[in-house]
């Protein structure tokens, strides 16, 4: 038995290469070699060989297998790391931190958000309900907090790297469920079989985190070059369809891209860029051109991907085009043009956002419901990171409190289900011209849904009720001094007050007038309008 525990702890020759495999930590039970790039678990006595793995992709991550940090006040160190493939497309990193005696935590990066989890039990008062029976949307009790599900489906555990605290199998599935509660709560559910049902196998709990949170510091030293992990700069390739030269600004995490030439969508997830459809011919003309970089409130994005979508009302279509943003410490965020009307949107928690009511409260406002449907996916070009395809459709439901719109977009692909809740908040068309360093966008002629609301400001009223008041005192006083013995001999008409009045009155009249006709036209494509009666 001594010799068994010292194996557990330090390890043994690689099974497949015969190198040296060390494992350092009591928690873990899975490591690669460093040699093969094989993973190797331990058991009792000796290591046995579970299979090669695939070359990892680097994704410009905040950490690396050696960097060190903290967190509330305690050290962890980065052990491993697990490359996940989304069945939409795109990969996503986890990576496994220890902290002091040998505790672990789950560290995912995604979509430029960072959720920081820790491994909690399974007990019948957790309530976790079973795969089939959970729903993006649905609300779950998990101790004291309650949590949002945000998606759910089954990924692939594709690459990996140092240690790992769970078994580990190259190319195995993996069935999981997202959640999002309040003040930046974030779990996970995973789901093993069970007869024909699907139940819960692993929770971790924790929250979305922001790096300074971690106080990461990363080794000095650099991957050698036989190393598995490869780091890909912007590469230039060529269409297979009709030749043109196609960037990749993002080719670690493109999984689709647009031929800004031909139209033809093009998939990238082999390596290689592959034909999916060449039945796009739309004349497509992005106002911002991509690769271009702008700065939106103090960071700087680069434009890497333009798409053309459309909803259809009453026999009539409404198209809006997209464009997607890249920055490497913010992740994505989206620029929509929408009839001449910009607005800035990023990601935000589905919790306590109940999308099938006709008015949710968020950030202190109340938001009114003013559209549901479909979207539809027309034209696109450039890069995205998931597996787009024209004709792509989302179920969505959209709440505005100029100058800011909620929406939800629920989408389902290959059995995973996901709901995505974004903010959007309107821009003048200056800010985009500034942003991006052009003149020409063209200007808005009709009431954008989110353009803010004509407002006739403090400054307006208190003139107005001056100047009356005003009026008011000149016509008492002159009421006052009037008489046949006195310097005034006849009393102001008080019919000249009334016109002056009215005078002073057609201004503000004017602009409540002009405010509601605006609020009229905005609500005028509207199932849900306040004014329906008006129009």
């Amino acid at each position: 038995m001594k010799g068994a525990r010292s194996l557990k702890k330090r390890g043994g020759p690689c099974p497949n290469c015969g190198a040296p495999v060390e494992f350092r930590f009591g928690g873990t039970l899975v490591t690669v070699c460093e040699f093969c790039n094989s993973a190797i678990a331990r058991g009792d006595k000796d290591l046995s060989l579970i299979g090669k793995v695939s070359d990892l992709v680097e994704t410009e991550s905040l950490v690396q297998i050696g960097s060190t940090g903290t967190y509330r006040g305690k050290p962890f160190e980065v052990i491993g790391r697990v490359q996940y493939q989304h069945s939409a497309g795109g990969v996503w990193d986890e990576w496994y931190l220890r902290f002091p005696g040998d505790k672990m935590a789950w560290l995912a990066e995604a979509q430029g958000q960072i959720h920081l989890t820790f491994p909690r039990p399974i007990r019948k008062k957790n309530s976790i309900p079973e795969f089939k029976s959970l729903g993006v949307g649905q609300a779950v009790t998990l101790g004291t907090n309650e949590l949002t599900v945000i998606e759910k489906g089954t990924a692939v555990a594709g690459s990996a790297q140092g240690e790992i605290p769970w078994a580990f199998v190259p190319g195995a599935s993996h069935t999981y469920a997202d959640l999002q509660g309040s003040e930046g709560w974030f779990a996970t559910f995973e789901y093993q079989k069970a007869g024909r049902a699907m139940v819960p196998h692993q929770a971790s709990v924790g929250r979305t985190v922001a790096a300074d949170e971690l106080g990461v510091s990363s080794p000095l030293w650099e991957s050698a070059p036989e190393s598995a992990v490869k780091k890909v700069e912007m590469v230039s390739l060529n269409c297979p369809n009709c030749g043109g030269p196609i960037d990749l600004r993002v080719p670690d995490q493109t999984k689709r891209v647009g031929c800004p030439s031909c139209g033809s969508m093009l998939d990238v997830s082999k390596g290689k860029l592959e034909v999916l459809q060449t039945l796009d011919r739309r004349d497509v003309h992005p106002v911002l051109k991509l690769g271009s970089t702008g700065t939106l409130f103090g960071d700087e994005y680069t434009l890497i991907g333009f798409m053309e979508r459309y909803a259809t009302y009453q026999s009539s279509v409404f198209p809006w085009t997209e464009y997607l943003l890249y920055n490497p410490d913010k992740g994505f965020r989206w620029l929509v043009c929408n009839q001449n009307h910009w607005s800035f949107v990023e990601s935000i928690s589905a919790h306590g956002l109940n999308r099938k009511a006709y008015e949710i409260r968020y950030d202190g406002q109340v938001f009114r419901i003013y559209d549901r449907g479909k979207a539809f996916v027309r034209a696109t070009r450039g890069e995205f990171y998931w597996k787009v395809r024209h004709g792509d459709k989302v179920r969505t439901d959209d709440f505005i409190c100029p100058p800011r719109m909620i929406s939800f977009e629920s989408s389902s692909s290959d059995g995973n289900f996901e709901l995505n809740v974004s903010l959007g908040t309107y821009m003048k068309l200056e800010e985009i011209e500034k942003a991006f360093g052009v003149s020409d966008l063209t200007r808005p002629w009709s009431v954008g849904v989110i353009q803010p609301k004509l407002t006739l400001g403090f400054g307006v009223i208190a003139l107005w009720a001056g100047f009356i008041f005003y009026l008011f005192v000149v016509n008492w006083i002159g009421n006052s001094v009037a008489g046949a013995d006195r310097w005034l001999k006849q009393a102001p008409d008080s019919g000249l007050l009334v016109i002056g009045i009215i005078l002073l009155t057609i201004f503000p009249a004017g602009l409540l007038l002009s405010r509601h006709i605006v609020e009229v036209q905005r609500w005028k494509d509207s199932d849900y309008s306040p004014y329906a009666s008006d129009d």
